[in-house]
C-alpha cells in the first residue's frame, strides 16, 4: 500500500462551507423560501464580505448577482403582464409559461451546477449573469 491510501479523506478546501451555504440559500430563494432565503444570503454575504476565502467569496458573488438578476427578471415579467392588459388576460399565461420554462428553470439549473461545484470545492462562474472571480 502506498502512504497516500492510508491518509484518509482530504480536508475540505477553505471557504467550502460558505460556498455550499451560499448556493443552498440561492436555491432555497428560488424554490422554497423566496425572500427569506435571500435575506439569509445577504446576511451570509455581509458576514463574510471581507474574510471569506476565494472559494467562498466566488460563490457568494455568483449567488448574490444571480439573485439580483432573478428578482429583476421577475419584476420585468410582471411589468410585461401589466403592459399586456393585466392578470386577467390570456397573454398572462404565455408570459408566465415562458418565464418559468426559460428564465426560472435556467436560474435553478445554474444554482444546481453551482451547488455541485461548491460541494466539490471548485470555483464556478454563472454563465451570462455571473461575476468574475479572478479580480480578488
Amino acid at each position: 500500500m502506498r502512504a497516500s491510501e492510508n491518509e484518509g479523506p482530504a480536508p475540505d478546501p477553505p471557504g467550502q462551507g460558505i460556498a455550499v451555504g451560499a448556493e443552498a440559500l440561492y436555491l432555497a430563494n428560488l424554490l422554497l423560501l423566496p425572500g427569506l432565503a435571500f435575506l439569509a444570503l445577504l446576511v451570509l454575504g455581509f458576514a463574510h464580505r471581507r474574510d471569506a476565502p476565494p472559494l467562498g467569496r466566488c460563490h457568494l458573488r455568483q449567488t448574490l448577482a444571480a439573485s439580483l438578476w432573478a428578482g429583476a427578471i421577475l419584476v420585468l415579467a410582471n411589468v410585461l403582464i401589466l403592459a399586456l392588459g393585466g392578470y386577467r388576460q390570456p397573454a398572462t399565461w404565455i408570459v408566465l409559461i415562458l418565464y418559468f420554462t426559460i428564465c426560472h428553470s435556467t436560474l435553478v439549473l445554474f444554482g444546481i451546477v453551482g451547488l455541485a461545484r461548491a460541494m466539490a470545492g471548485k470555483l464556478y462562474v454563472y454563465p451570462l449573469i455571473g461575476r468574475p472571480c479572478n479580480d480578488d
